[in-house]
């Protein structure tokens, strides 16, 4: 059939339900964008290509649906690489358009000329340049059919030239895969280590929210052993925070009661997940990776199996459908032996934990540090990160879509929330990129308009989406809700000079004249600051309703003290000694 390169391409897009494209527009991508309004795919226009790909691995996270993220070859390219990146470690099928310079003039040093298949090498799961204009479709329906089997961002790279050409061609059928059960002898194997286990543990990780039925499979599995269920750093949402064998999330600010009962596992079913590092650091000063344990590990990717842990079964498959045959292997008196004591210890921990958490006001100093201290005494009547995030929990509806960000106020409250269901909790994830909280947020709320959805961040991780605020005012944007944590300090590295760099505060501080709030404001939205913890939450609680009954967007501007809770990684600093010793006097303030 022929028809123009565009055409074909567009149809492709159609025919894979592609109806959402988040980036600016640029000549390049002109021809394709042209339809966009024809086919049903809506463009949406955002103020900077980085929160463009936030905003697409938002939608795409909330909803399961593949969007897709373009702009301009590039600048407007190379503006994505941290959002990729960021898609590629949380593991979102996305589909990366990126138009190329002209075949006539690559290689000349042209204008807006990159090295674009080169520079996302390492941060797509799957790429491909197009080769020739007959091939767009093949081409294309192999990318997204990449993007969806490997469970991450997935390049087209197309010179622009390319398009406008007029070609016989056929529209290819979407390619489906399925998913694998893992290998027959080792989820037998796995099975009679779980029914031997006296102290068995679950740790769910991304794959089983990301696995169709992952999330019920692994309830069922839990329930037949009542074994307490951990998660990974960041997927508070892979288990029911209601059901009474969830434990809590494992790493950075979790859960103790968690760390406590999978430190005494003798055998860990880690399921769906990679084992990355950083989500089983060490917690509140607790080595709680069980060493002796028996470890299971289940992902869909055979290279992270064993890659950060010992492993004893390795198991290449989809979450739910490994969870399921290991059940239907278990033996008959599987999760027997200590199951009273267990579920008891399970009850009483929790509950411990709970307390605990609840009770917890302000942030504690190091021995020799005394920051927080002065933190209080410099603004006594403001709130502290506990109080805020207490008094968000108050508000915050069963139902909603979180994002979080990167920043030390947002770290504080990784304990805090649970969910019913998947795809609730968005976290900028392993690559650790500032500023996605708001775009992400944006993203969910576009592929979840009946849910209400609230972003978090940090001042100064916020400061980098800020300009988003001038583009998600206009009609056709969603309304959303987004809490800015001011405290006038990049906190995290905030905290890191006060434990080793004797408060050398180089870098951290922020404008005290800025108000979001008022940014808000200037962008037609509603900008309000909050105080005090009643304030917080009626003030959340008023945000929510204008969100879903009057499609208002409402930022909240939370006033905190400066506080600063644990830094992000104490394995990785030291502290810094002398030896040569620097002085601004050897400064050659003549060079050129």
């Amino acid at each position: 059939m022929k028809m123009t390169t565009e055409e074909a391409f567009v149809k492709t897009l159609q025919l894979h339900g592609i109806q959402h494209a988040f980036g600016i527009i640029g000549s390049a991508m002109m021809p394709i964008s042209d339809l966009f309004p024809a086919a049903g795919i809506q463009f949406w226009d955002c103020a900077h290509e980085g929160s463009a790909g936030f905003m697409s691995d938002g939608y795409t996270r909330a909803t399961g649906k593949m969007s897709m993220m373009i702009a301009q070859n590039g600048p407007g390219i190379t503006n994505f690489v941290t959002a990729v990146k960021t898609a590629y470690w949380n593991h979102t099928p996305l589909l990366l358009v990126t138009p190329q310079a002209a075949n006539k003039t690559i290689g000349q040093g042209g204008f807006q000329e990159v090295e674009q298949m080169k520079l996302f090498e390492d941060m797509v799961a799957y790429q491909e340049e197009v080769r020739d204009p007959s091939r767009i479709c093949e081409v294309l329906t192999r990318v997204i059919a990449k993007a969806h089997r490997l469970s991450g961002p997935a390049q087209i790279n197309i010179p622009r030239d390319f398009w406008t050409q007029v070609v016989d061609i056929e529209i290819p059928e979407a390619i489906e895969f399925e998913v694998s059960p893992g290998g027959e002898n080792s989820v037998a194997k796995a099975a009679e280590l779980i029914s031997n286990a006296k102290n068995p543990v679950i740790l769910n990780g991304a794959g089983v929210v990301l696995s169709e039925g992952g999330i019920d499979a692994s309830i069922k599995l839990a329930e037949r052993l009542d074994a307490p269920v951990c998660v990974g750093y960041q997927h508070n949402d892979a288990f029911p925070g209601s059901h009474p064998l969830f434990a809590g999330p494992l790493g950075y600010n979790g859960s103790k009661a968690g760390m406590q009962l999978i430190s005494e596992a003798d055998v860990v079913l880690c399921l769906g997940t990679r084992l990355n590092p950083f989500s089983t650091l060490p917690g509140y000063g607790i080595d709680y990776w069980p060493t002796d344990a028996k470890i299971i590990q289940v992902d869909i990717n055979p290279d992270r199996i064993g890659l950060t842990k010992k492993v004893t079964v390795g198991i290449v498959g989809d979450a739910a459908k490994v969870a399921n045959g290991i059940l239907d292997k278990l033996a008959d008196d599987a999760g027997d032996a200590g199951r009273q004591e267990r579920k008891d210890k399970i009850a009483q921990t929790k509950s411990a934990w709970k307390q605990e958490l609840s009770s917890l006001d302000h942030e504690q100093d190091d021995p020799g540090t005394t920051w927080n201290e002065r933190a209080r005494e410099a603004r006594p009547d403001w709130m502290s990160p506990r109080q805020a995030w207490r008094a968000i929990q108050a508000a915050l509806p069963r139902e909603a879509i979180i994002s979080s960000d990167i920043g030390n106020n947002c770290a504080i409250g990784n304990a805090y929330p649970d969910f019913d269901e998947g795809r609730k909790y968005l976290a900028p994830g392993l690559f650790g990129p500032c500023g996605y909280g708001l775009p992400s947020i944006v993203g969910a709320k576009i592929g979840r308009p009946d849910v209400p959805v609230v972003g978090f961040a940090g001042d100064g991780a916020f400061g980098i989406a800020v300009n988003e605020l001038t583009a998600i005012g206009r009609p056709e944007w969603p309304a959303i809700t987004q809490i800015v944590f001011r405290n006038y300090q990049w906190g995290a590295e905030k905290r890191n000079s006060t434990l080793w760099f004797d408060d050398n505060f180089v870098g951290t501080e922020l404008d005290m004249q800025v108000s979001y709030a008022g940014i808000a404001q200037a962008c037609g939205l509603i900008g309000v600051q909050a105080k005090s913890m009643d304030e917080l939450t009626e003030m959340l609680n008023q945000a929510i309703k204008d969100q879903m009954e009057n499609n208002k967007t409402t930022l909240i501007e939370v006033i905190l003290n400066q506080e600063l809770g644990e830094p992000f990684r104490r394995d990785a600093m030291k502290k810094p000694v002398k030896v040569a010793g620097v002085s601004k006097d050897d400064m050659n303030v003549a060079a050129e």
